[in-house]
């Protein structure tokens, strides 16, 4: 079986930048250990396979796999979905291309939307994930440094406020012993000096000791920076090796982060029959 594939840099305006994502487009949803399998040979951080919806809800459906496990909410993977749908040259849907925007139905997410901008680039609607204060001591002991503040989501994901740039750059977590808290996604951030925000994201209990660029933490940042600044949108650098500028705009109940995408590989998989 010959399966389309993509390989997009996503949040990136250039190869080898962003955060990697393979991006499947099916016929019919296979085995979930086959998709599984799928993942765990691309060795992306994401790979999103992707089904026509025919409930009528979306013009998608769209489930994420690591290498290791199938995940909730996927950003940049969904970015680069997009990417790969709304290009005419790739010929899914000259309406879906002209209109510039495409929606996504998923499992654990829901309805979820990607737009062209007509600056260049694309923008992602997720839904706004809200934290509150919450003491969470093992996992700040294995993050390291001395964050002045912790918050939390009952989804799993973990928000660490540092006092500075320099801090989170100078993490150095141990991910062996955070994998053994489960598959929480923890989140570093501080002020940054050249953008309003920097962080790093670590998912080591989903097989992804730290993730270059994430769209689901910045559903996470944007709520609490947003209050912080006093404002609806912001800059924002994910400081991983390979780096990613996202931009981050509250919209209520849903938060829309924009970003550039680069196809590296275009080809075909191929499935044993």
């Amino acid at each position: 079986m010959k399966l389309p594939y993509w390989h997009v840099d996503a949040f990136a305006d250039r190869p080898f930048a962003g955060n990697q994502a393979a991006v499947m487009p099916l016929e019919a949803w296979l085995a979930d250990d086959v998709l599984l399998a799928i993942a765990e040979e691309n060795n992306f951080a994401e790979t999103a396979f992707l089904v026509k919806d025919a409930s009528g809800a979306a013009d998608w459906e769209l489930r994420w796999f690591t290498p290791t496990c199938e995940i909730r909410l996927c950003g940049h993977a969904t970015l680069a979905s997009g990417h790969v749908l709304l290009d005419p040259a790739n010929g899914f849907s000259a309406s879906l291309a002209q209109a510039g925007r495409v929606t996504f139905r998923t499992r654990l997410a829901g309805i979820l939307e990607v737009c062209s901008m007509a600056a260049g680039g694309y923008e992602v609607a997720l839904p706004a994930i809200p934290t509150e204060a919450q003491d969470f001591p093992e996992a700040a002991a294995l993050l390291g440094g001395a964050p002045l503040e912790i918050r939390r989501n009952p989804d799993r994901y973990s928000l660490f406020v540092y006092g500075s740039e320099e801090e989170v750059r100078a993490l150095s977590p141990d991910c062996r012993g955070l994998a053994e808290l489960g598959d929480d996604s923890f989140t570093c951030t501080a002020p940054g000096h050249t953008v309003d925000v920097v962080s790093r994201v670590f998912v080591p209990g989903a097989g992804v000791n730290e993730d270059p660029v994430t769209g689901s933490a910045h559903a996470v940042l944007t709520p609490y920076w947003t209050a912080r600044l006093g404002r609806d949108s912001f800059s924002a650098y994910q400081a991983s090796a390979r780096g990613g500028h996202v931009a981050c705009r509250l919209d209520g109940e849903r938060v829309w982060l924009g970003g550039t995408c680069v196809t590296v590989v275009e080809g075909s998989f191929y499935l044993p029959g």
